[in-house]
């Protein structure tokens, strides 16, 4: 009886944890065969403990240039989508202008359009005007799908902001700018942060479009993808692991950074309170 009742004031609980431990499976995978000697190439069971494909992460000189190439097109597609999704996040949650209905629409086109129709359609753009396939090509397809995201990630964080904070800096003298600086700009910032973020990883993982428009340029999943052929290096894994760990890493210092700002607002009320005018 109490552990019928325990497992019954707990089930959501433990469905959770098994549902994130499913999630989490094929990453712990991937984080031990980082620490795999194979016994060959086609081989993906676990055979020696070695640290070895940590200390040479680059010994196959093709995986470390297309990783460093991949880094940089997200890069630069995740700079591009950023400025120019938050710019339309602010048009369009503070603006009402004769057709954002319709550029509502279109921003959830390329979320819900299938990959393998925008990249064939990219290519079919690119050739008919004569563009030469590279590395400029897939910049200009990433920053096209990342848009979408980033201009729906910030536009949640903007349409859950106060505006009266922005109305109460304005009330005491601050202009427009000092409001935007050091009133909107930090209730904003996590949400482009997380838009950024997010454009990021789709850019450097995504597969299907850069192949269409990449010509002879290749990326770290074209890589991953023809090396799959002929057996895919242990680095791989390391490689994987260790965008992970960073990604890891980086929520991490965000949600530390976040309780420490509450904490500290949370201090300071009382201390306020206690304060007697002079």
């Amino acid at each position: 009886m109490r552990l019928s009742r325990w497992l019954a004031d707990r089930w959501v609980m433990i469905v959770a944890l098994l549902v994130l431990g499913y999630l989490a499976l094929p990453i712990l995978v991937v984080a031990g065969l980082s620490f795999n000697r194979p016994s060959s190439r086609v081989s993906y069971d676990f055979n020696e403990f070695t640290v070895d494909n940590w200390r040479h992460p680059c010994a196959t000189s093709d995986m470390c240039d297309a990783v460093v190439r991949s880094v940089q097109i997200g890069f630069l597609a995740t700079v591009v989508a950023t400025v120019l999704g938050t710019l339309m996040a602010f048009a369009l949650v503070r603006h009402r202008f004769r057709g954002s209905a319709g550029i509502n629409v279109l921003i959830f086109l390329p979320m819900a359009t299938p990959e393998l129709v925008m990249g064939t359609s990219l290519l079919a753009l690119f050739v008919s005007a004569g563009v030469p396939q590279g590395f400029w090509t897939i910049v200009i397809a990433h920053v096209m799908f990342c848009l979408s995201f980033v201009v729906v990630t910030v536009k949640a964080r903007l349409a859950g902001m106060d505006r009266r904070l922005e109305e109460a800096a304005m009330d005491l003298y601050a202009n427009e700018w000092q409001t935007f600086r050091l009133i909107t700009l930090p209730l904003v910032l996590p949400g482009i942060v997380a838009a950024a973020l997010l454009a990021f990883s789709l850019s450097f993982d995504d597969f299907i479009i850069t192949n269409f428009n990449a010509g002879t340029t290749v990326t770290f999943p074209m890589y991953v993808w023809g090396a799959a052929q002929r057996g895919i290096p242990p680095q791989v894994n390391v490689i994987g692991t260790a965008m992970f760990a960073s990604a890891l890493l980086l929520v991490g210092l965000s949600s530390v950074r976040g309780r420490r700002a509450r904490r500290a607002a949370l201090l300071a009320g009382p201390v306020r309170q206690t304060r007697r005018p002079s």
